[in-house]
């Protein structure tokens, strides 16, 4: 069975003399194939400051360009597998639990 995975960015931080994105503030939601459980995870990363001549206007920026802009912030392919794999293991858990709590004494 394979999970999905969504990225959003819930909220860009910027400087707004320049318009230029400092910090993305982002969840990552993963689901079972059979949409039976679900788990999510979030988080914020800085961004290294746009090359003046690439930087794209604030007002021109998309989410894919945010998401896009997030992974690599992060460190690239590695750190989002790290992410999704510690996803994985939530919804394992889930699905087959290896712990419990309560009380004993209580039905």
């Amino acid at each position: 069975m394979a999970n999905t995975y969504t990225w959003k960015v819930g909220q860009c931080d910027r400087l707004l003399e320049t318009g230029v994105i400092s910090t993305l503030h982002y969840t990552v939601s993963a689901q079972t194939e059979d949409g039976a459980y679900s788990c999510g995870a979030y988080g914020s990363v800085g961004l290294k400051a746009p090359d003046a001549k690439t930087m794209i206007a604030y007002d021109s920026v998309t989410e894919a360009n945010c998401i896009e802009w997030l992974k690599a912030a992060l460190g690239g392919d590695e750190k989002v597998t790290e992410i999704q794999t510690a996803l994985d293991n939530q919804l394992t858990e889930k699905r087959t639990p290896t712990t419990g709590a309560g009380l004993p004494w209580s039905a």
